[in-house]
């Protein structure tokens, strides 16, 4: 496989700079560009080889680059799309990590319109709620899907050289419409996100929630670790996808509402069903041997 010449990292944090390293040392990059607003961020990927220079101007970064990967919160695309545009080569193809996709469709449309056969929407699926150029690793998409929502105009070569590359990092590479995509993600990502944070807010407006997290121990580190992502994203994340999201907030509020209904009731047989089917479902899902 040809080795991608000049990489450009637009966000240079966990998804994006762990592509660059897994890219790295397969051979298949020769230089990368990392781009962010925050300079030690930058200093801190350029200490750990994450990339080979950096820059804060998107535009500056992506001359001569034949490979873009935006990386960012997807609230900041658009204006990224936007200054790139003008500077971007024929033959560069651009691409993005993020987590919704039909807003992102509609992104490229706005600002990359004529360039829309070089375009390869995707979502690598191996967040972490750990952010910077710290957290990326060599590893991190070992194992783990990504999924690309090719637009209509997009080029088959074009697809196929982002579905190599993420191959070469050693993903599993799928394919679905950008509609089906925001409708499964909202369901098994953006909502438990959002229960977490939930959570978190009403154990906070407890008169003894110092107590309470005093004592908290192994179910609750498990069940609140997604809480601890990051504000900006899940905010862009779930206003991007508010449709589905809502959506499955409110049948959330209804399987709560049930299980209210149950205790109050005192019905230890309904509610023993109620938690037998979870757990069932969650221990078969745990044993088909995927990495969490």
């Amino acid at each position: 496989m040809t080795p991608v010449r000049k990489l450009v990292l637009l966000g240079t944090g966990l998804i994006g700079g762990s592509f660059a390293l897994a890219l790295k040392r397969a051979r298949l990059v020769e230089h990368v560009v990392g781009v962010g607003r925050n300079q030690a961020n930058l200093a801190r990927a350029l200490d750990l080889n994450v990339i080979d220079s950096a820059s804060q101007s998107a535009a500056e970064a992506a001359r001569g680059a034949d490979l873009v990967l935006l990386a960012t919160p997807v609230g900041q695309m658009g204006a990224l799309m936007a200054e790139i545009a003008p500077v971007l080569a024929d033959d560069c193809i651009v691409t993005d990590g993020g987590s919704t996709k039909q807003d992102v469709a509609a992104l490229y449309r706005e600002h990359l319109g004529e360039r829309l056969a070089q375009c390869v929407p995707g979502h690598p699926i191996a967040g972490s709620e750990l952010s910077g150029a710290a957290a990326a690793q060599y590893g991190l998409f070992e194992g783990r899907r990504v999924v690309l929502t090719p637009l209509p105009e997009t080029a088959v070569d074009a697809v196929a050289r982002i579905r190599a590359l993420w191959l070469a990092c050693g993903a599993d590479v799928f394919e679905m419409s950008a509609a089906e995509h925001d409708g499964v993600f909202a369901a098994v990502s953006h909502v438990p996100h959002l229960l977490s944070f939930a959570y978190m807010n009403a154990l906070l407006d407890k008169a003894d929630v110092g107590t309470c997290l005093d004592f908290a121990a192994t179910g609750f580190r498990d069940f609140t670790r997604i809480a601890g992502s990051h504000p900006d994203m899940w905010r862009d994340i779930s206003l991007a996808n508010s449709g589905a999201v809502l959506n499955d907030l409110r049948a959330n509020l209804g399987a709560l509402q049930t299980l209210i209904s149950l205790i109050e009731s005192g019905d230890a047989d309904a509610l023993t069903a109620y938690i037998g089917r979870a757990s069932k479902a969650r221990t078969d899902w745990g044993s088909r041997g995927r990495k969490p």
